[in-house]
């Protein structure tokens, strides 16, 4: 497994960080919170074996390069990158049908964290994203999703496309997220699935999109106006949403 190591902040990433207890070395708390917030942190990090060290709040925002800490951060080993089997074989191993999602080249990471957020609530098994060519799991990832990322296991793979063939052999049908005359609510979403998300600008890749088993359109007002398309965290969730429903009305 490879590891990476990030400064985490805020109240939930840190506190989701220390339940976890996935080797965090160091627990930083602002002067200037409250001593009640400051003992239930204290607590945790003595709970996981965390070193605790009591900063100034310009300290904490010059560490996290961020005025957003809500007086704590933590140093740690905070992810540490899966196999697309693992994810795979993980999901069997619950009696579940595996689902996955695809980021192909997912550069905001707030969006990525927002995906990530929406993906573990909605019953991902995991998440895929690209070794270039789209943001990795940062600090504001680790925010954004509200400390989801510490549970949703991520696979960073060098090829989006072949990620996609692997997953067709395994028998998962796999969607891309893009446009098609046919509505999401028209599809069976059953059964072993992944969803390819696309970029912000982009979309989803030529040769990934054509490697895909069928495309995933969310309807939309106002298609003739200047607004043309979904925020990709957006569109991700909705569709995910989708796919939850059906999975749950199918057992």
């Amino acid at each position: 497994m490879e590891q990476n190591n990030e400064i985490i902040y805020g109240k939930n990433p840190v506190t989701e960080l220390l339940k976890s207890k996935a080797g965090v070395d160091t627990v930083f708390i602002s002067e200037s919170l409250n001593p009640s917030v400051q003992n239930y942190y204290i607590a945790l990090a003595k709970d996981c074996g965390a070193v605790v060290k009591k900063v100034h709040p310009m300290k904490l925002k010059s560490l996290c390069q961020s005025e957003n800490h809500q007086g704590v951060a933590a140093f740690a080993s905070t992810v540490e990158y899966v196999t697309l089997g693992q994810i795979i074989t993980s999901a069997w191993d619950k009696n579940e049908h595996p689902f996955i999602v695809i980021c192909d080249g997912i550069e905001d990471p707030h969006n990525l964290g927002a995906i990530m957020r929406s993906a573990y609530l909605m019953g991902a098994h995991g998440i895929v994203i690209p070794k270039r060519g789209g943001v990795s799991v940062t600090g504001i990832v680790h925010k954004t999703s509200a400390g989801a990322s510490m549970h949703l296991p991520v696979c960073k793979v060098a090829n989006i496309a072949q990620a996609v063939r692997t997953l067709k052999e395994q028998n998962i049908f796999v969607y891309a997220a893009d446009f098609s005359p046919q509505p999401i609510y028209n599809q069976n979403l059953t059964g072993p699935i992944a969803l390819v998300v696309g970029s912000e600008g982009k979309g989803v890749q030529p040769l990934v999109k054509s490697l895909c088993d069928d495309i995933v359109t969310i309807p939309m007002c106002n298609e003739h106006s200047a607004v043309d398309s979904y925020n990709a965290s957006v569109a991700a969730g909705i569709i995910m949403y989708e796919i939850s429903r059906q999975r749950a009305l199918s057992k």
